[in-house]
């Protein structure tokens, strides 16, 4: 993934202008102020742990001072928030930083038990830690995350009636989760996706492409479920339930409205580059849940 942009002119020009030192950022960082200014001046670069501090230091947001140019991976969130990848044993209570450093690198998902660890440890969501493991594999697959969407049958936001068919489903989760541009993934990308969440070869592309164009008219729970994680929705989307399906259905007829300003307040939390928010997908998921609570309660 496109690691932060350092600019040394714009660092020093940045500095300057805020009166603060190279001794006093320096000190700030825990570097000596000669450090400081080897980075102004060309002859070295800081290390992607330091830049948030850095930003800091001189009272400017990370993403407006070092822009990133696509989402994050992996290492691109360790380092956003300010850790060495040999910190990382320590939060999940390994002897070394193997089994980070392998996630990294797209070698092999991140087992479950060390996601939670990470996530609060970076300050991100479980969905959000999981999908930039998908991104670190993607990469290392020579997958282009930001690839087009390869074309196929497309149901829009506007229909009168919520999705009922797999590829109804699976269309319409991929069109509300993934604003355009540049739209959603394409099919070899959702496989590799698909397949790095549930940590094995469940799909290839033309399976994807087969269950989105309604080719392939059912898949087994450990695909479904795996899609579910992958793009950050309940499982419970999947099941049988008209009822489960139509209540996602509302909250992404909802985002989708946002997207074109018609929710003033929704879109005011905005939605990133690559997809829906975590707490704009958790709308969705405590809806579903709120459902699921009811029937089981109407059921005892």
């Amino acid at each position: 993934m496109p690691a932060r942009h350092f600019d040394r002119t714009r660092l020093r020009t940045v500095r300057r202008a805020a009166e603060i030192s190279q001794a006093a950022v320096g000190e700030a960082l825990g570097v000596s102020d000669s450090a400081v200014a080897s980075w102004e001046n060309g002859a070295q670069t800081p290390d992607p742990e330091k830049l948030p501090a850095l930003a800091r230091a001189l009272g400017r947001d990370v993403d407006n001072l070092f822009p990133r140019s696509g989402p994050p991976d992996l290492k691109d969130l360790r380092c956003d928030a300010g850790y060495y990848q040999y910190e990382t044993a320590a939060f999940i209570g390994t002897k070394s930083a193997g089994p980070v450093a392998a996630a990294e690198r797209g070698e092999r998902p991140l087992k479950e038990k060390y996601v939670l660890a990470l996530a609060v440890k970076y300050g991100v969501s479980e969905d959000e830690l999981r999908q930039a493991g998908a991104r670190s594999i993607a990469t290392a697959q020579g997958v282009p995350v930001d690839a087009p969407a390869s074309t196929g049958t497309k149901r829009t936001l506007a229909a009168d009636t919520p999705p009922g068919s797999l590829s109804e489903k699976i269309t319409l989760l991929l069109d509300g989760s993934y604003p355009s541009p540049p739209g959603p993934p394409s099919d070899a990308e959702m496989a590799k996706a698909v397949n790095a969440t549930a940590g094995g070869q469940l799909l290839t592309e033309k399976d994807f492409r087969d269950l989105r164009t309604g080719v392939t008219e059912t898949a087994l729970p450990e695909v479904l479920d795996a899609l579910a994680d992958t793009v950050g929705v309940s499982r419970l989307y999947f099941k049988p339930d008209d009822a489960v399906a139509a209540q996602v259905y509302e909250g992404l007829q909802l985002l989708a409205a946002a997207k074109q300003g018609a929710v003033g307040r929704v879109r005011a939390r905005g939605l990133g580059a690559q997809g829906l928010s975590p707490k704009a997908m958790g709308l969705i998921n405590d809806l579903v849940a709120e459902l699921a609570e009811k029937e089981t309660d109407a059921n005892e």
